[in-house]
This record gives C-alpha cells, structure tokens and sequence, in this order.
C-alpha cells in the first residue's frame, strides 16, 4: 500500500492507497495531527511507501516526518505542480454535483470543501505512472 501526502502549513491531505488502485482511506487533517496521523495509518495498514508532495514547506515537513516513520518505509518526493487544480476536476468526478449545481460549467464550480486530500491520491496516481513510465 502507498500513503500519499499533501503537506500544507495549515492542513494536510492523506490518502492509502492498494495495489488493486483501490483508495482505503482518504482525509483532509489539521497540520499538527497530520504525523501522528500519518504514524496510526501506519499501524492500521501495509503502507510500503509514503509519497509525498515536493512544494509548500515539503522539506521541513520531510525532516520532521522521517524520524517518525518506520525505518522500513520508504519516502519519495513527488512533483506536485497544478496538482490543485487536477484535484478540483477530480473532486466532481468522484462526487458529481447535484441540483442546480450541475448547471453551473464546471470549471466554475468550487468544491464545497478542502481537496488536499483529493490532491495526495493524485500524488500517488503521479508517482504510479512515473514507475510505470521508467520500466
């Protein structure tokens, strides 16, 4: 299983994912519970490999990260420019709005919630078709 991490300064998006692509779990967390987060996911699932977006505050929260980690888990740095704006697509995909939302073109619409969640699934898929690509 792969853990992808959106790090923010104020919150954080986490997602697991299988082997099967399957999404095991998906969440938009404060960032001062995003490690203890991350560790409980760690005991509750297989992870192998945390992958973890490479832009806002990426190296601090990598130094702060590792220590916590299990020395057998692996981290990797993903890139994840215009990952916000995939997200926002993503979003409609997974959860098709309803009513008089459905009206409104989509690239006008703005998801009724936080998708740095949205935003660590799409860093996992980014990395999944980097490995693919390099074999």
């Amino acid at each position: 299983m792969i853990l992808g991490f959106d790090p923010g300064k104020d919150k954080c998006g986490i997602a697991v994912m299988g082997s099967d692509r399957k999404i095991n779990y998906h969440q938009v967390v404060v960032s001062s519970v995003a490690i203890a987060t991350i560790v409980k996911l760690c005991q509750q699932f297989p992870i192998e490999l945390l992958v973890m977006g490479d832009r806002t505050t990426a190296k601090s929260w990598k130094a702060n990260i590792e220590p916590n980690l299990p020395p057998s888990l692996k981290l990797v740095m993903v890139d994840e420019r215009n990952s916000s704006l995939e997200a926002r697509d993503r979003y409609w995909q997974m959860y098709p709005p309803q009513g008089i939302t459905r009206l409104i073109p989509q690239g006008m619409r703005l998801p009724p919630r936080p998708i740095d969640d949205i935003v660590a699934i799409l860093l996992i898929e980014r990395y999944l078709a980097r490995v693919r690509l390099s074999k």
